[in-house]
């Protein structure tokens, strides 16, 4: 805490008034800085974040039968039913899971690479 103190007394002005006041400072740097970084945490924090989680929704509200698509956990298959909330994938032979569409998260299909 006094290294702080010690530092804000450090960057004030160098003269104090004769009369002993306190200097009266301005808030619009604190403020236009504050503005600066919350305006910056958006642009490459939020925003992508928010872009990435449309293409995810408009890659899941696309889905239909013949999909070849991953799951979160790395499981590759092929759509046989789609339904509002979850899918119903042929992994492999007879192999069938159903699986939430939240953890459907890649499309590898021949369409999907061109």
């Amino acid at each position: 805490m006094n290294l702080l103190y010690t530092f804000f007394l450090l960057m004030g002005p160098a003269a104090a008034p004769a009369d002993g006041a306190a200097p009266q400072g301005s808030a619009w740097p604190t403020i236009l800085m504050f503005g600066a970084i919350i305006l910056v945490m958006y642009l490459f924090m939020i925003r992508p974040q928010r872009k990435q989680q449309k293409e995810m929704q408009k890659f899941r509200d696309g889905l239909k039968k013949g999909d070849k698509i991953v799951t979160v956990g790395g499981i590759y298959g092929e759509i046989l039913e789609v339904n509002e909330k979850t899918a119903l994938i042929k992994v492999d032979g007879d192999v069938k899971l159903r699986v939430d569409k939240q953890g459907l998260v890649k499309d590898y299909s021949e369409a999907a690479q061109k």
